[in-house]
């Protein structure tokens, strides 16, 4: 009983230390010229370490994560870095609203919104 007891109350100390994802650090307003580059900030705590989504205008990001030859990387920090900017005149995929999205398994936390904007040469 004594040994299961010890087993008990180490399992609720590892539980304590357990913590949903909070954003330490949000993405700003960014205004870039087509193809430059430029980073979009995100920085998130928890533990377990959340994982970080970005979306775009309600729409999940694809980064090289999910395609190794995209020009946008989702960085070890959790920040959004595009090799370049893609803008034309019938396609911008790359500007809009911006959100990263920290998960573990205790919750989610969202970023404040950043517009990237794509300015005019």
């Amino acid at each position: 009983a004594e040994f299961l007891h010890l087993f008990v109350s180490l399992g609720s100390r590892l539980r304590q230390e357990d913590f949903p994802p909070r954003i330490v650090e949000h993405p700003s307003d960014v205004i870039v010229s087509k193809g430059e580059p430029t980073t979009l900030n995100c920085k998130a705590e928890g533990r377990p370490t959340p994982t970080i989504e970005w979306y775009k205008d309600g729409e999940r990001v694809e980064t090289d994560k999910d395609d190794p030859r995209s020009h946008r990387m989702l960085l070890p920090s959790g920040s959004l870095f595009f090799l370049r900017i893609v803008h034309g005149r019938r396609s911008k995929p790359d500007e809009g609203s911006y959100v990263c999205v920290a998960r573990n398994y205790l919750g989610e936390a969202m970023s404040h919104n950043a517009s990237l904007e794509v300015a005019c040469k």
